[in-house]
């Protein structure tokens, strides 16, 4: 077999490991080989964000400079191991309209993933568990803080902040991550009785109530040429279709970063800092994170296991 052809075995599973010195973000020259390690390492604490959701997966074959493509349909030439859902596309309730996701619970499937070059890993805010009808209810609310042009990080976690504040008496704590490329994303554990136009309501409702306090700060509407100066607080991904970049994920940046679980104290002293790099972390960095302070995402995991 070719010294770029590894056979292994994961979790009993036999997987053939391929072009491990490829390199696939060329700035720091991080192979393909370091991400598949990457996923190895992180994988018993991301598996619980991920281990019950339908899977888009973002795929970089010729690495971060070349092009990517989106696959929600599981490939032909998985294994038969790897676990799927069928999902019927939106507004059809007929298995011929409908996709078949990959479902990655498991260190093998994200193995097998990671493999396909699949750098970026994205779910939907519900979870598969025991229901009939898919999509199901959300697990959980996000505010997604896009920074327009002239604001960064700094001016999302001020915005962050702001959320927190509006939801501190609120008895499910919301909790906060970089999304790995430049915004931050605000998460909100829900009810297991919440609808998706409950959940779409409270996201707008709040993030009005920002925009009309901070007009100079704040932006709900999406037209791009409304942006400058401000923060888009994309209330829109509360919908069943929607995926967001996963907890630990890696992301097709120059380097390495992955999205990465903050503390609240953390958003705040980079708001303070105005330093974009507080909230920047490789992916040997986030190894470490979660060596020194476990998964500060495991509150959202804890809400939904409860179901």
């Amino acid at each position: 077999m070719s010294p770029e052809r590894v056979e292994t075995e994961v979790e009993g599973r036999r997987l053939t490991l391929s072009n491990l010195s490829k390199v696939l973000y060329p700035a720091n020259g991080f192979t393909k080989g370091a991400v598949l390690d990457y996923y190895a390492r992180i994988a018993p604490v991301m598996l619980p964000h991920i281990e019950d959701r339908p899977m888009t997966l973002r795929r970089f074959p010729n690495g971060v400079d070349g092009q990517s493509f989106f696959e929600k349909h599981v490939p032909a030439h998985a294994p038969s191991w790897v676990r799927t859902v069928r999902v019927p596309t939106s507004g059809s309730a007929s298995s011929s309209e409908a996709v078949d996701y990959a479902v990655v619970g498991t260190m093998a499937t994200l193995m097998w993933a990671a493999n396909l070059a699949a750098l970026e890993f994205h779910v939907p805010l519900w979870h598969i568990g025991r229901r009939r009808s898919l999509p199901a209810r959300p697990d959980h609310l996000v505010f997604d803080l896009d920074p327009g042009p002239g604001t960064s990080i700094v001016e999302c976690c001020r915005i962050a902040s702001w959320i927190f504040d509006r939801l501190a008496e609120d008895t499910r704590p919301p909790v906060a991550k970089t999304s790995g490329s430049k915004g931050l994303q605000v998460y909100i554990p829900l009810s297991s009785r919440t609808d998706w136009t409950t959940a779409r309501g409270r996201a707008l409702e709040l993030a009005r109530a920002l925009e009309n306090d901070h007009p100079d700060a704040v932006i709900t509407n999406m037209r791009k040429d409304l942006r400058r100066g401000r923060v888009l607080i994309d209330w829109s991904q509360n919908h069943p279709a929607k995926t967001t970049v996963a907890a630990y994920s890696l992301r097709a940046r120059p380097e390495p970063t992955a999205s990465t679980p903050v503390s609240w104290d953390e958003v705040r002293a980079c708001e303070r800092s105005e330093d974009p790099n507080q909230l920047r972390f490789t992916a040997g960095e986030v190894l470490d994170r979660v060596e020194r302070r476990g998964d500060l995402f495991s509150s959202l995991v804890t809400s939904t296991s409860r179901r």
